[in-house]
């Protein structure tokens, strides 16, 4: 893409900011330029965050039902995923969904709960509910 086709529509999920891409300058060579952004990535944008919501609410009726952990439902409120968290953590993937189970959660070492809620960026009190 040229820089003088950078898109500069406007995406309300940048809330104003700017954000860089690359493109061909008049010599040639490819230059950072700032965009604005353009509407198909923010309908993109906002499918995603809708669906990390909704996996969000599921997981709290989940909790709410006793059939899953808080971590599964503040996972999914920071937007991660099981992947994301495991990179976070240092923690095999197994092991975070073995831990999305009540009982198991339950029964956690708190050096363990709390290298969750530094990653999650919360304290270990408000990983253990759900608000």
């Amino acid at each position: 893409m040229r820089d003088a086709d950078v898109p500069q529509e406007g995406n309300r999920t940048l809330a104003g900011h700017r954000k860089a891409v690359y493109a061909r300058g008049s010599d040639g060579r490819l230059a950072i330029v700032a965009s604005a952004g353009w509407e198909v990535e923010e309908i993109v944008t906002r499918q995603a965050v809708e669906d990390l919501e909704r996996l969000a609410a599921d997981a709290r009726a989940r909790v709410l039902a006793g059939e899953a952990s808080p971590l599964e439902f503040h996972m999914h409120r920071q937007r991660m995923d099981v992947p994301l968290l495991a990179q976070a953590t240092g923690l095999w993937q197994w092991r975070i969904r073995r831990h999305f189970r009540p009982a198991v959660f339950t029964r956690l070492a708190p050096a363990l709960l709390a290298r969750y809620a530094d990653a999650l960026g919360m304290s270990v009190d408000a990983l253990r509910r759900v608000d």
